[in-house]
Protein backbone atom coordinates (compact mmCIF):
# COMPACT_ATOMS: atom_id res chain seq x y z
CA UNK A 1 0.00 0.00 0.00
CA UNK A 2 1.14 3.54 -0.62
CA UNK A 3 0.16 6.99 0.55
CA UNK A 4 0.31 9.64 -2.16
CA UNK A 5 2.48 12.36 -1.04
CA UNK A 6 13.57 8.13 -19.64
CA UNK A 7 16.08 8.79 -20.50
CA UNK A 8 16.38 8.81 -24.36
CA UNK A 9 19.41 7.44 -26.17
CA UNK A 10 20.54 6.99 -29.76
CA UNK A 11 22.74 4.27 -31.13
CA UNK A 12 24.28 3.50 -34.48
CA UNK A 13 26.12 5.74 -36.94
CA UNK A 14 25.37 4.22 -40.33
CA UNK A 15 22.26 4.39 -42.45
CA UNK A 16 19.57 2.20 -41.02
CA UNK A 17 16.82 0.40 -42.84
CA UNK A 18 13.56 2.35 -42.64
CA UNK A 19 11.26 0.85 -40.04
CA UNK A 20 8.07 -0.80 -41.18
CA UNK A 21 5.08 1.54 -41.01
CA UNK A 22 2.95 1.26 -37.91
CA UNK A 23 -0.74 0.30 -38.22
CA UNK A 24 -1.66 3.93 -37.62
CA UNK A 25 0.73 5.13 -40.34
CA UNK A 26 -0.72 2.59 -42.76
CA UNK A 27 -4.24 3.75 -41.94
CA UNK A 28 -3.36 7.44 -42.34
CA UNK A 29 -1.58 6.71 -45.60
CA UNK A 30 -4.71 5.04 -46.94
CA UNK A 31 -6.64 8.25 -46.28
CA UNK A 32 -3.90 10.74 -47.19
CA UNK A 33 -4.59 13.76 -49.34
CA UNK A 34 -8.21 14.18 -48.36
CA UNK A 35 -9.63 17.49 -47.21
CA UNK A 36 -11.06 15.97 -44.02
CA UNK A 37 -7.75 14.41 -43.00
CA UNK A 38 -5.85 17.61 -43.73
CA UNK A 39 -8.14 19.43 -41.33
CA UNK A 40 -7.52 16.80 -38.66
CA UNK A 41 -3.76 16.83 -39.09
CA UNK A 42 -3.77 20.62 -38.55
CA UNK A 43 -6.09 20.28 -35.58
CA UNK A 44 -6.56 23.47 -33.50
CA UNK A 45 -7.29 21.39 -30.39
CA UNK A 46 -4.73 20.74 -27.65
CA UNK A 47 -2.73 17.54 -28.21
CA UNK A 48 -4.20 15.65 -25.26
CA UNK A 49 -5.40 12.70 -27.36
CA UNK A 50 -2.76 12.52 -30.08
CA UNK A 51 -3.45 12.73 -33.82
CA UNK A 52 -6.85 11.21 -34.62
CA UNK A 53 -7.14 8.09 -36.73
CA UNK A 54 -10.38 9.04 -38.42
CA UNK A 55 -13.13 11.66 -38.47
CA UNK A 56 -16.60 10.28 -37.76
CA UNK A 57 -19.56 12.19 -39.19
CA UNK A 58 -22.67 10.22 -38.30
CA UNK A 59 -23.90 7.10 -36.57
CA UNK A 60 -26.91 4.82 -36.38
CA UNK A 61 -27.35 1.87 -34.05
CA UNK A 62 -23.99 0.07 -33.71
CA UNK A 63 -22.54 1.71 -36.85
CA UNK A 64 -20.48 4.83 -37.56
CA UNK A 65 -19.63 6.52 -40.86
CA UNK A 66 -16.52 8.60 -41.52
CA UNK A 67 -16.00 11.67 -43.68
CA UNK A 68 -15.55 9.39 -46.73
CA UNK A 69 -18.80 7.50 -46.03
CA UNK A 70 -16.95 4.38 -44.95
CA UNK A 71 -18.97 2.33 -42.46
CA UNK A 72 -17.52 1.01 -39.19
CA UNK A 73 -18.97 -1.41 -36.65
CA UNK A 74 -18.61 0.29 -33.26
CA UNK A 75 -17.66 -2.24 -30.58
CA UNK A 76 -16.31 0.43 -28.22
CA UNK A 77 -19.37 2.69 -27.85
CA UNK A 78 -17.29 5.78 -27.19
CA UNK A 79 -15.77 3.91 -24.20
CA UNK A 80 -19.01 2.39 -22.89
CA UNK A 81 -21.14 5.49 -23.52
CA UNK A 82 -23.57 4.81 -26.38
CA UNK A 83 -25.11 1.70 -24.85
CA UNK A 84 -28.34 2.18 -26.86
CA UNK A 85 -26.40 2.72 -30.08
CA UNK A 86 -25.90 5.92 -32.00
CA UNK A 87 -28.74 8.36 -32.72
CA UNK A 88 -31.27 6.32 -30.76
CA UNK A 89 -34.66 7.72 -31.83
CA UNK A 90 -36.11 8.06 -28.32
CA UNK A 91 -33.06 9.93 -27.03
CA UNK A 92 -32.77 12.08 -30.15
CA UNK A 93 -36.44 13.03 -29.93
CA UNK A 94 -36.19 13.89 -26.23
CA UNK A 95 -33.14 16.09 -26.79
CA UNK A 96 -34.67 17.84 -29.81
CA UNK A 97 -37.93 18.55 -27.97
CA UNK A 98 -36.14 19.86 -24.88
CA UNK A 99 -33.76 22.02 -26.92
CA UNK A 100 -36.73 23.90 -28.36
CA UNK A 101 -38.39 24.34 -24.94
CA UNK A 102 -35.80 25.09 -22.22
CA UNK A 103 -32.05 24.54 -22.17
CA UNK A 104 -30.90 25.91 -18.85
CA UNK A 105 -31.74 27.65 -15.60
CA UNK A 106 -29.80 27.85 -12.36
CA UNK A 107 -29.89 24.93 -9.92
CA UNK A 108 -31.50 27.41 -7.52
CA UNK A 109 -34.71 26.39 -9.32
CA UNK A 110 -36.41 23.08 -10.07
CA UNK A 111 -36.72 21.82 -13.65
CA UNK A 112 -38.80 19.18 -15.35
CA UNK A 113 -36.73 16.00 -15.50
CA UNK A 114 -34.10 15.85 -12.78
CA UNK A 115 -36.44 14.60 -10.07
CA UNK A 116 -37.76 11.81 -12.29
CA UNK A 117 -34.23 10.80 -13.28
CA UNK A 118 -33.14 10.74 -9.62
CA UNK A 119 -36.09 8.51 -8.73
CA UNK A 120 -35.32 6.18 -11.65
CA UNK A 121 -31.67 5.90 -10.55
CA UNK A 122 -32.79 5.11 -7.01
CA UNK A 123 -35.06 2.31 -8.27
CA UNK A 124 -32.39 0.62 -10.35
CA UNK A 125 -29.82 0.99 -7.55
CA UNK A 126 -32.38 -1.01 -5.55
CA UNK A 127 -32.74 -3.47 -8.46
CA UNK A 128 -36.38 -2.52 -8.99
CA UNK A 129 -37.31 -1.25 -5.53
CA UNK A 130 -36.56 2.20 -4.06
CA UNK A 131 -33.13 2.17 -2.43
CA UNK A 132 -33.76 5.24 -0.28
CA UNK A 133 -31.04 7.46 -1.69
CA UNK A 134 -30.53 10.84 -3.30
CA UNK A 135 -28.58 11.98 -6.36
CA UNK A 136 -26.32 14.89 -7.22
CA UNK A 137 -26.13 15.56 -10.97
CA UNK A 138 -23.01 16.68 -12.80
CA UNK A 139 -21.50 16.44 -16.28
CA UNK A 140 -19.02 13.55 -16.23
CA UNK A 141 -17.67 10.57 -14.33
CA UNK A 142 -14.75 12.52 -12.92
CA UNK A 143 -17.16 15.09 -11.50
CA UNK A 144 -19.34 12.34 -10.03
CA UNK A 145 -16.27 10.93 -8.28
CA UNK A 146 -15.23 14.41 -7.11
CA UNK A 147 -18.66 14.74 -5.51
CA UNK A 148 -18.23 11.35 -3.83
CA UNK A 149 -14.79 12.31 -2.48
CA UNK A 150 -16.09 15.59 -1.07
CA UNK A 151 -19.10 13.80 0.42
CA UNK A 152 -16.78 11.27 2.09
CA UNK A 153 -14.71 14.05 3.66
CA UNK A 154 -17.81 15.94 4.78
CA UNK A 155 -19.25 12.75 6.28
CA UNK A 156 -15.99 11.74 7.94
CA UNK A 157 -15.38 15.11 9.55
CA UNK A 158 -12.11 16.66 10.75
CA UNK A 159 -9.20 14.22 10.89
CA UNK A 160 -11.01 11.55 8.89
CA UNK A 161 -10.46 12.36 5.23
CA UNK A 162 -8.44 9.56 3.60
CA UNK A 163 -9.96 7.64 0.69
CA UNK A 164 -8.54 4.16 0.03
CA UNK A 165 -8.41 3.09 -3.63
CA UNK A 166 -6.84 0.22 -5.57
CA UNK A 167 -3.82 0.08 -7.80
CA UNK A 168 -4.75 -0.20 -11.51
CA UNK A 169 -7.94 1.77 -10.83
CA UNK A 170 -9.15 4.75 -12.83
CA UNK A 171 -11.41 7.43 -11.33
CA UNK A 172 -10.85 10.50 -13.55
CA UNK A 173 -8.37 13.17 -14.61
CA UNK A 174 -9.13 16.12 -12.34
CA UNK A 175 -6.41 16.56 -9.73
CA UNK A 176 -8.40 14.82 -6.97
CA UNK A 177 -9.65 11.95 -9.11
CA UNK A 178 -6.19 11.54 -10.64
CA UNK A 179 -4.84 11.25 -7.09
CA UNK A 180 -7.48 8.59 -6.46
CA UNK A 181 -6.52 6.75 -9.66
CA UNK A 182 -4.12 3.91 -8.87
CA UNK A 183 -1.78 4.37 -11.84
CA UNK A 184 1.45 6.04 -10.64
CA UNK A 185 2.68 6.57 -14.21
CA UNK A 186 -0.12 9.13 -14.60
CA UNK A 187 0.84 11.06 -11.44
CA UNK A 188 4.39 12.25 -12.13
CA UNK A 189 3.66 15.11 -14.52
CA UNK A 190 1.14 16.68 -12.14
CA UNK A 191 2.82 16.49 -8.76
CA UNK A 192 2.16 17.58 -6.13
CA UNK A 193 -1.26 15.94 -6.18
CA UNK A 194 -3.85 16.46 -3.43
CA UNK A 195 -3.08 14.41 -0.34
CA UNK A 196 -5.48 12.04 1.34
CA UNK A 197 -5.46 9.06 -1.01
CA UNK A 198 -4.07 5.63 -0.21
CA UNK A 199 -3.62 2.78 -2.67
CA UNK A 200 -3.65 -0.96 -2.07
CA UNK A 201 -3.24 -4.08 -4.18
CA UNK A 202 -6.41 -4.91 -6.14
CA UNK A 203 -8.56 -7.78 -4.90
CA UNK A 204 -6.42 -8.35 -1.77
CA UNK A 205 -8.63 -8.05 1.30
CA UNK A 206 -5.80 -8.45 3.82
CA UNK A 207 -3.87 -5.60 2.21
CA UNK A 208 -6.93 -3.38 2.25
CA UNK A 209 -7.67 -4.16 5.91
CA UNK A 210 -4.14 -3.08 6.89
CA UNK A 211 -4.76 0.32 5.26
CA UNK A 212 -7.86 1.13 7.35
CA UNK A 213 -6.86 3.38 10.21
CA UNK A 214 -8.74 6.14 12.03
CA UNK A 215 -8.02 8.67 9.26
CA UNK A 216 -9.96 6.71 6.59
CA UNK A 217 -13.31 8.16 5.55
CA UNK A 218 -14.11 5.87 2.60
CA UNK A 219 -13.05 3.06 0.32
CA UNK A 220 -13.58 3.75 -3.42
CA UNK A 221 -13.47 0.79 -5.80
CA UNK A 222 -14.64 -0.23 -9.27
CA UNK A 223 -16.52 -3.54 -9.63
CA UNK A 224 -14.51 -4.05 -12.82
CA UNK A 225 -11.36 -2.06 -13.38
CA UNK A 226 -12.08 -0.80 -16.90
CA UNK A 227 -9.09 1.35 -17.82
CA UNK A 228 -6.87 -0.87 -15.69
CA UNK A 229 -7.41 -3.79 -18.07
CA UNK A 230 -11.00 -5.00 -17.48
CA UNK A 231 -10.27 -6.76 -14.18
CA UNK A 232 -13.42 -7.94 -12.37
CA UNK A 233 -13.57 -8.04 -8.59
CA UNK A 234 -14.53 -11.26 -6.83
CA UNK A 235 -17.64 -11.65 -4.72
CA UNK A 236 -15.50 -12.52 -1.71
CA UNK A 237 -13.50 -9.31 -2.10
CA UNK A 238 -16.44 -6.94 -2.43
CA UNK A 239 -18.35 -8.60 0.40
CA UNK A 240 -15.24 -8.51 2.57
CA UNK A 241 -14.67 -4.81 1.83
CA UNK A 242 -18.28 -4.03 2.70
CA UNK A 243 -18.00 -5.94 5.99
CA UNK A 244 -14.83 -4.06 6.96
CA UNK A 245 -16.45 -0.71 6.12
CA UNK A 246 -19.55 -1.52 8.18
CA UNK A 247 -17.43 -2.67 11.13
CA UNK A 248 -15.35 0.52 11.16
CA UNK A 249 -17.90 3.14 10.16
CA UNK A 250 -16.24 3.79 6.78
CA UNK A 251 -18.17 4.63 3.62
CA UNK A 252 -18.14 1.95 0.90
CA UNK A 253 -18.17 3.84 -2.43
CA UNK A 254 -18.42 2.15 -5.83
CA UNK A 255 -17.35 3.79 -9.10
CA UNK A 256 -19.79 2.56 -11.76
CA UNK A 257 -18.88 5.17 -14.38
CA UNK A 258 -17.90 2.55 -16.98
CA UNK A 259 -19.76 -0.46 -15.61
CA UNK A 260 -23.13 1.02 -14.66
CA UNK A 261 -26.53 0.98 -16.35
CA UNK A 262 -26.77 -2.54 -17.67
CA UNK A 263 -23.38 -3.06 -19.28
CA UNK A 264 -22.27 -5.95 -17.06
CA UNK A 265 -25.56 -7.85 -17.24
CA UNK A 266 -26.96 -6.22 -14.10
CA UNK A 267 -28.01 -2.60 -13.65
CA UNK A 268 -24.79 -2.00 -11.72
CA UNK A 269 -21.67 -4.09 -11.39
CA UNK A 270 -21.88 -4.21 -7.58
CA UNK A 271 -25.17 -6.11 -7.88
CA UNK A 272 -23.25 -9.19 -9.04
CA UNK A 273 -21.60 -9.36 -5.63
CA UNK A 274 -24.54 -9.00 -3.24
CA UNK A 275 -23.40 -5.77 -1.59
CA UNK A 276 -25.11 -2.47 -0.75
CA UNK A 277 -22.75 0.50 -1.23
CA UNK A 278 -23.20 3.80 0.58
CA UNK A 279 -22.29 5.82 -2.52
CA UNK A 280 -22.48 4.94 -6.24
CA UNK A 281 -21.13 7.11 -9.07
CA UNK A 282 -22.17 6.88 -12.71
CA UNK A 283 -21.95 8.76 -16.03
CA UNK A 284 -21.08 7.52 -19.56
CA UNK A 285 -24.20 5.51 -20.55
CA UNK A 286 -26.53 7.72 -18.49
CA UNK A 287 -26.89 10.19 -21.37
CA UNK A 288 -26.03 7.83 -24.28
CA UNK A 289 -23.66 10.57 -25.48
CA UNK A 290 -25.19 13.60 -23.76
CA UNK A 291 -22.77 14.75 -21.01
CA UNK A 292 -24.39 13.84 -17.67
CA UNK A 293 -23.18 12.11 -14.53
CA UNK A 294 -24.57 11.41 -11.09
CA UNK A 295 -23.40 10.67 -7.58
CA UNK A 296 -26.01 8.66 -5.66
CA UNK A 297 -25.79 8.19 -1.89
CA UNK A 298 -27.93 6.69 0.82
CA UNK A 299 -30.09 9.45 2.31
CA UNK A 300 -28.34 9.42 5.68
CA UNK A 301 -24.98 9.86 3.92
CA UNK A 302 -26.25 12.49 1.48
CA UNK A 303 -27.48 14.46 4.51
CA UNK A 304 -23.83 15.25 5.30
CA UNK A 305 -23.97 17.89 2.55
CA UNK A 306 -25.50 21.28 3.30
CA UNK A 307 -26.47 24.01 0.81
CA UNK A 308 -23.28 25.53 -0.58
CA UNK A 309 -21.06 22.51 0.12
CA UNK A 310 -21.01 21.40 -3.51
CA UNK A 311 -22.41 22.63 -6.83
CA UNK A 312 -21.94 22.68 -10.58
CA UNK A 313 -23.47 25.13 -13.05
CA UNK A 314 -24.69 22.66 -15.64
CA UNK A 315 -25.36 19.63 -13.45
CA UNK A 316 -28.88 18.28 -13.92
CA UNK A 317 -29.84 20.93 -16.46
CA UNK A 318 -32.95 20.21 -18.57
CA UNK A 319 -31.25 19.12 -21.80
CA UNK A 320 -29.00 16.56 -20.09
CA UNK A 321 -31.72 15.15 -17.85
CA UNK A 322 -34.18 14.95 -20.75
CA UNK A 323 -31.66 12.66 -22.44
CA UNK A 324 -31.04 10.68 -19.25
CA UNK A 325 -34.78 10.22 -18.68
CA UNK A 326 -35.24 8.86 -22.21
CA UNK A 327 -32.21 6.60 -21.80
CA UNK A 328 -33.41 5.08 -18.53
CA UNK A 329 -36.99 4.63 -19.76
CA UNK A 330 -35.71 2.88 -22.88
CA UNK A 331 -33.28 0.70 -20.96
CA UNK A 332 -36.02 -0.46 -18.61
CA UNK A 333 -38.39 -1.14 -21.53
CA UNK A 334 -35.89 -3.32 -23.43
CA UNK A 335 -34.34 -4.95 -20.30
CA UNK A 336 -30.87 -3.64 -21.13
CA UNK A 337 -29.11 -5.77 -18.47
CA UNK A 338 -30.70 -8.93 -19.86
CA UNK A 339 -29.63 -8.05 -23.38
CA UNK A 340 -26.05 -7.40 -22.22
CA UNK A 341 -25.87 -10.69 -20.31
CA UNK A 342 -27.13 -12.77 -23.24
CA UNK A 343 -25.07 -10.99 -25.92
CA UNK A 344 -22.01 -11.05 -23.66
CA UNK A 345 -22.19 -14.83 -23.37
CA UNK A 346 -22.47 -15.25 -27.14
CA UNK A 347 -19.66 -12.78 -27.84
CA UNK A 348 -17.39 -14.43 -25.27
CA UNK A 349 -17.92 -17.87 -26.82
CA UNK A 350 -17.24 -16.54 -30.32
CA UNK A 351 -14.04 -14.76 -29.30
CA UNK A 352 -12.72 -17.73 -27.34
CA UNK A 353 -13.01 -19.84 -30.50
CA UNK A 354 -10.30 -17.71 -32.17
CA UNK A 355 -6.94 -19.54 -31.98
CA UNK A 356 -5.01 -16.34 -31.21
CA UNK A 357 -7.07 -15.68 -28.05
CA UNK A 358 -5.91 -17.08 -24.72
CA UNK A 359 -8.61 -15.71 -22.42
CA UNK A 360 -11.64 -13.44 -22.12
CA UNK A 361 -12.43 -11.66 -18.87
CA UNK A 362 -15.15 -9.27 -17.80
CA UNK A 363 -18.91 -9.35 -17.36
CA UNK A 364 -21.74 -8.84 -19.84
CA UNK A 365 -20.59 -6.55 -22.63
CA UNK A 366 -17.47 -5.16 -20.96
CA UNK A 367 -14.81 -7.63 -22.02
CA UNK A 368 -11.05 -7.87 -22.37
CA UNK A 369 -9.71 -10.25 -25.02
CA UNK A 370 -6.27 -11.50 -24.03
CA UNK A 371 -4.10 -12.24 -27.06
CA UNK A 372 -1.26 -14.71 -27.40
CA UNK A 373 -2.62 -18.25 -27.30
CA UNK A 374 0.09 -19.36 -29.74
CA UNK A 375 3.86 -18.94 -29.76
CA UNK A 376 3.73 -15.56 -31.54
CA UNK A 377 3.18 -12.50 -29.30
CA UNK A 378 0.60 -10.03 -30.59
CA UNK A 379 0.47 -6.30 -29.88
CA UNK A 380 -3.09 -5.36 -28.86
CA UNK A 381 -2.95 -1.62 -29.73
CA UNK A 382 -1.55 -2.48 -33.18
CA UNK A 383 -4.28 -5.09 -33.68
CA UNK A 384 -6.90 -2.50 -32.68
CA UNK A 385 -5.48 0.02 -35.17
CA UNK A 386 -5.69 -2.49 -38.01
CA UNK A 387 -9.21 -3.45 -36.94
CA UNK A 388 -10.14 0.21 -37.28
CA UNK A 389 -8.69 0.30 -40.79
CA UNK A 390 -10.79 -2.78 -41.57
CA UNK A 391 -13.95 -1.19 -40.19
CA UNK A 392 -14.17 -2.39 -36.57
CA UNK A 393 -13.83 0.06 -33.66
CA UNK A 394 -12.21 -1.46 -30.55
CA UNK A 395 -9.16 -0.49 -28.48
CA UNK A 396 -6.08 -1.98 -26.91
CA UNK A 397 -6.69 -1.60 -23.18
CA UNK A 398 -3.32 -3.17 -22.27
CA UNK A 399 -0.32 -4.16 -24.44
CA UNK A 400 -1.77 -7.67 -24.77
CA UNK A 401 -5.55 -7.20 -24.41
CA UNK A 402 -8.31 -5.73 -26.55
CA UNK A 403 -11.34 -4.07 -24.95
CA UNK A 404 -14.80 -4.81 -26.35
CA UNK A 405 -17.69 -2.64 -25.14
CA UNK A 406 -20.32 -2.70 -27.88
CA UNK A 407 -23.81 -1.22 -27.63
CA UNK A 408 -26.14 -3.38 -25.57
CA UNK A 409 -28.52 -3.66 -28.53
CA UNK A 410 -26.20 -5.75 -30.75
CA UNK A 411 -27.51 -8.98 -32.28
CA UNK A 412 -25.91 -12.13 -33.63
CA UNK A 413 -25.24 -10.56 -37.04
CA UNK A 414 -23.18 -7.81 -35.43
CA UNK A 415 -21.22 -10.35 -33.37
CA UNK A 416 -20.50 -12.39 -36.51
CA UNK A 417 -19.36 -9.27 -38.37
CA UNK A 418 -17.02 -8.26 -35.54
CA UNK A 419 -15.54 -11.76 -35.29
CA UNK A 420 -14.91 -11.84 -39.05
CA UNK A 421 -12.97 -8.54 -38.89
CA UNK A 422 -11.05 -9.63 -35.81
CA UNK A 423 -10.20 -13.03 -37.25
CA UNK A 424 -8.79 -11.52 -40.44
CA UNK A 425 -6.66 -8.97 -38.60
CA UNK A 426 -5.34 -11.47 -36.06
CA UNK A 427 -4.32 -13.89 -38.82
CA UNK A 428 -2.53 -11.09 -40.64
CA UNK A 429 -0.63 -10.06 -37.49
CA UNK A 430 0.25 -13.65 -36.71
CA UNK A 431 1.57 -14.22 -40.24
CA UNK A 432 3.65 -11.01 -40.18
CA UNK A 433 5.04 -11.73 -36.71
CA UNK A 434 6.14 -15.23 -37.64
CA UNK A 435 7.55 -14.30 -41.08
Amino acid sequence: MTDQTSEKSSTGTGAAEAPAPTPKERHLAALAGTEGLDRLERCPLMPTYGPPFVQFIRGEGPYLWDAHDKRYLDFLSGLAVTSLGHAHPAVAAAVAAQASRLLHVSNLFATEHNGEVALAIDRIIGDGSPAGGQSFFCNSGAEANEAAIKLARRHGGPGRHVVVCAFQSFHGRTLATLAATGQPQKWDAFQPLPEGFRHVVWDDLDELEKSLDDTVAAVLLEPIQGEGGVNPATTEYFQGVEALCRERGILFMVDEVQTGLGRTGRWFGFQHFGVSPDVVTMAKALGNGMPVGACWAKAEVAASFSPGDHATTYGGQPLATAAARAVLETMVAIDAPGLAAAAGDRLTDAVLALPQVSDVRGLGLLLAVELGAGDVPLDAPAVAADCLAAGLVINGVTPTALRLAPPLIIDDSHIAEAIAHLQTVLRDHEDRASA
